[in-house]
């Protein structure tokens, strides 16, 4: 006995192609025709029950490199799973209605963390877990999702993605995407990253979506429909030639004709998808300097902010160089990746520089014109950095000593001005060089051995006091000490409730006994120092402390008694 039957409508946008017609399972594989409509879409409805059926859109191309008027098959582009070794995408039918999955969520009401308080951490699926003894299986969303806890007890309120969305193969970084609706298949379905999202926010977490809006895989459907329509056609930003990484959108297409811009209506149309489907919390914005168009990044932060609201979301760019250009308040984006920090931080562990205005201009961005905490994301190591630990292995710096340092990066890190990012694994001292080709699973049985379990307990200690105090997560820092002979600096974090946390830092390979920290920002009272649980009052507006060779000191004010 069959189902009930309902029209269901298909419909692709090709305004200047001749003709179009749906084939697949639901006819089969007889082509049906497709009519253009004055708005530019190819449309046609089925009768069909509720089921799971394969599908593709037959088309007379536009694009270089066919015949004129070739037919050629392709993937619809809104498709929201794909087989891609058959080239067809499938469509679910439930209740009559087009759907992605039957997923249910669970905890859309739990309370989020807003942006300044976050402390996020970058995650590629595949690498991060499952099967920890098999170093070449690939990482799912399951897997991931028995590590939240641990996460959660590290202290992470938010996770990156690297990006989800299909691409080429079964092992990439994900940023060359061919379907941008379609997750990737060899994490595991639509519902198991839903479920990793939803358990994500049971758990007070944010997740943030890597977002590859730039440029597309070299066979994306656009290409083969219509690739002058949507892309550029040589590179739009010749003056990065080393940086480029596929065909180009080209946003500054207006189509008069139908008053659309076509390479705007799709990008939005995926950021709406994803932030209504998955629930996502931010965007990471890839090759924002390539995509080199202000205009309609801030149209699309805008729609983000919309399809989310009252949640809140954030718009993160990538723009190497950094450059407070692309943030609020006259940017488009809320924040970019703080790759200056990185730059600059990473030497002065290694004992290759000690630059006092360098040192300042990072841990306080606003002498580089950032305007807020929340518009720098602080990192010594991410996916395109190697680890910290390999940084200083390729320097000749080992065992106890790359520890110290570490541990003098971690604090920097969590105390400057800006939020702070880690890379998967940095937090227990991971240290196997990247590979962009091959699986390199993070390796979690270094959690057994002590230094470092050390490291973890320290991000962990570290990452309490950022979510305790809100003076870490303030707009205020101020230098108090500087010392260039000795190497070291001390600076105050504060608000204007009364919290107050001193670092004081020696960036040099000397044991400093006896060492004075004068001119306290604060009158006589308690400092209880951080990392080592000490406590010790403050005379005379001055603080005297041992401070060993390349370590931080991490001082919270408390009232006399």
């Amino acid at each position: 006995m069959h189902g009930d039957r309902h029209p269901i409508e298909f419909q692709l946008f090709a305004p200047y192609n001749q003709a179009a017609a749906l084939i697949g399972s639901l006819s089969d594989w007889n082509e049906i025709p497709m009519q253009l409509d004055e708005k530019g879409y190819f449309r046609t409805s089925i009768e069909l029950e509720d089921g799971v059926y394969h599908y593709q859109f037959r088309v007379k191309t536009r694009s270089p490199g066919f015949e004129s008027g070739e037919w050629v098959d392709v993937i619809d582009p809104y498709a929201t799973d794909v087989i891609e070794v058959d080239r067809i995408g499938l469509v679910q039918i439930k209740e009559g209605e087009k759907i992605v999955d039957d997923y249910v969520w669970q905890h859309d009401d739990v309370p989020l963390p807003q942006n300044r308080d976050l402390v996020i951490y970058e995650m590629h699926v595949a690498d991060f877990s499952g099967g920890e003894n098999d170093p070449h299986r690939r990482g799912t969303y399951r897997d991931a999702i028995e590590k939240l806890d641990y996460l959660h007890d590290l202290g992470i309120n938010a996770i990156e993605l690297m990006p989800v969305n299909e691409y080429p193969g079964d092992y990439s970084w994900g940023y060359k995407v061919r379907h941008f609706f379609a997750t990737e298949s060899s994490y595991g379905t639509t519902k198991d990253l839903k479920q990793f999202i939803d358990e994500c926010h049971g758990r007070g977490m944010r997740v943030i979506l890597d977002g590859i809006y730039n440029h597309t895989d070299e066979e994306c459907p656009l290409l083969a429909i219509d690739r002058n329509y949507w892309y550029y056609e040589y590179q739009h930003y010749p003056e990065d030639p080393q940086n480029y990484w596929g065909p180009e959108f080209k946003y500054d297409t207006y189509d008069e004709k139908l008053d659309v811009k076509p390479a705007w209506q799709y990008i939005g149309d995926v950021v709406r998808f994803w932030i209504q489907e998955y629930h996502i919390d931010g965007i990471r914005y890839d090759a924002v300097r390539q995509l080199a168009n202000f205009e309609f990044l801030d149209w699309l932060a805008e729609a983000a902010k919309k399809a989310t609201a009252p949640k809140p979301f954030y718009n993160i760019a990538e723009h190497i160089p950094d450059t407070s250009k692309v943030v609020q308040p006259t940017g488009p984006l809320d924040a970019c990746w703080h790759e200056s920090f990185r730059y600059f931080v990473v030497p002065h562990l290694a004992g290759k520089m000690f630059d006092l205005e360098n040192l300042k201009t990072v841990l306080d961005p606003r002498r580089q014109g950032y305007s807020s905490a929340t518009n720098v994301i602080n990192y010594i190591a991410t996916h395109d950095r190697e680890r910290l630990l390999r940084e200083l292995g390729d320097r000749g710096i080992f065992d106890e000593a790359a520890f110290r340092r570490v541990k003098l990066g971690v604090v920097l890190l969590l105390t400057a001005m800006g939020i702070p990012m880690i890379w998967m694994g940095e937090e227990f001292g991971e240290h196997k060089r990247k590979s962009v080709t091959q699986p390199k699973k993070i390796a979690w049985p270094l959690l057994e051995k002590a230094p470092n379990r050390e490291i973890f307990r320290y991000y962990q200690k570290l990452i309490v006091l950022r979510h305790q105090n809100p003076a870490l997560r303030s707009d205020n820092i101020e230098f108090f000490h500087e010392n260039p002979d000795s190497k070291v600096i001390a600076y105050v974090r504060w608000n204007d409730e009364g919290s107050r946390v001193v670092v004081v830092a020696n960036f040099s390979d000397r044991f400093l006994a006896g060492y004075t920290i004068p001119n306290l920002p604060e009158p006589p009272g308690i400092w209880h120092e951080w990392t080592q649980d000490y406590t010790v009052p403050s005379g005379k507006g001055q603080l005297q402390v041992d401070l060993g060779e390349y370590e931080a000191q991490v001082f919270v004010w408390q009232n006399p008694l």
